[in-house]
């Protein structure tokens, strides 16, 4: 099906096709129904790159994920899918593993014009190397909050929700908070850990410990809760900084025949389907995942649309979800 024959279907002109394939905004309501109506009755497909000739846009955009394990991840991915594809763009997906190698793979795109613009999930550490590879292209980091620079980010504030975690788990008469971290390269994994230290500070607890998962597993949860179950003095209450991990310490807590909250009360993070799933169901910290993801691209349509846009951050609310592990 070609252009010309969806402008006789539809009773319209070629140029009037055009500008509903182009996102203009000169086209009357009623052509623009009919067009569309059309275009889905014919199971219409342009042609990108006779777009991309005519307009120097592919109308697609690179999405890095350090994680599309992580369900996280996952859902910010929804929601940037989401919103790219309600203003005419689809999403190349690249699970980088924030590993620069394959970052740069990923980035020939960029030069190449097959993607106008990309939103990357990586850890914050190799953001200085991504710089260099990106250049002036449009780009938006996401889900990992950046105080300065001029990358345009959107997140939330980990410091606090970490901090709320400790003070919530406080007031139930936890003495003994443990923590669960992930990899400090990710500035997400060291905000949430000053929360987590600064939450103890004023909540005037002593004790202080923290695992370090090898990744963002279930089974990495699972090793990093035995290992503190192992210590001469047992916590009595953990906060770990993904449901995923949250999950794996149940699993580990359960099979040294403790009970949660009971013995230890578990805290995670997050908002993922998977605290609804585990047993008993987890208390967490819920966060907009798609609508992050959503916003990112927001974000990076201005920078499409006008380079020379202001840097924006956007800080997300978050919300703490109590459920009967805490």
């Amino acid at each position: 099906m070609s252009i010309q024959k969806i402008a006789r279907l539809a009773g319209v002109s070629v140029a009037t096709v055009s500008r509903v394939l182009n996102h203009s905004e000169s086209v009357k309501p009623k052509n623009r129904e009919r067009v569309l109506e059309a275009i889905k009755e014919s199971n219409y497909q342009p042609n990108l790159l006779a777009r991309q000739l005519r307009t120097a846009r592919s109308s697609m955009i690179l999405v890095l994920v350090s994680n599309i394990g992580n369900p996280f991840c996952a859902e910010v991915v929804k929601g940037i899918e989401e919103e790219a594809e309600k203003n005419g763009y689809r999403i190349l997906l690249c699970n980088s593993g924030s590993d620069v190698k394959r970052s740069k793979s990923a980035l020939k795109l960029l030069s190449g014009k097959i993607v106008d613009g990309i939103i990357t999930m990586d850890a914050f550490s190799k953001l200085p190397e991504l710089t260099a590879l990106i250049g002036q292209a449009p780009w938006v980091q996401c889900a990992e909050y950046a105080d300065s620079g001029d990358v345009s980010c959107v997140g939330i504030n980990d410091v606090d929700a970490a901090q709320n975690v400790i003070e919530r788990l406080a007031e139930r008469g936890s003495q003994r908070i443990a923590l669960i971290n992930h990899d400090l390269s990710y500035k997400y994994a060291r905000l949430r850990e000053r929360g987590y230290k600064t939450g103890l500070h004023v909540q005037q607890l002593e004790y202080s410990a923290v695992e370090y998962a090898s990744e963002l597993s279930f089974s990495a949860g699972k090793s990093a809760m035995e290992k503190l179950l192992n210590a001469s003095v047992r916590p009595d209450a953990v906060f770990a900084v993904s449901d995923t991990l949250a999950a794996g310490a149940m699993l580990a807590i359960s099979q040294a025949g403790l009970s949660i909250p009971e013995d230890i009360a578990v805290v995670g993070f997050d908002g993922t389907s998977l605290a609804e799933m585990v047993s008993p169901p987890l208390s967490t910290i819920e966060q907009p995942s798609q609508e992050i993801g959503r916003k990112a691209v927001g974000l990076l349509l201005k920078k499409i649309d006008n380079p020379d846009s202001p840097t924006e951050r956007v800080m997300m609310d978050w919300h703490y979800i109590s459920r009967l592990s805490a």
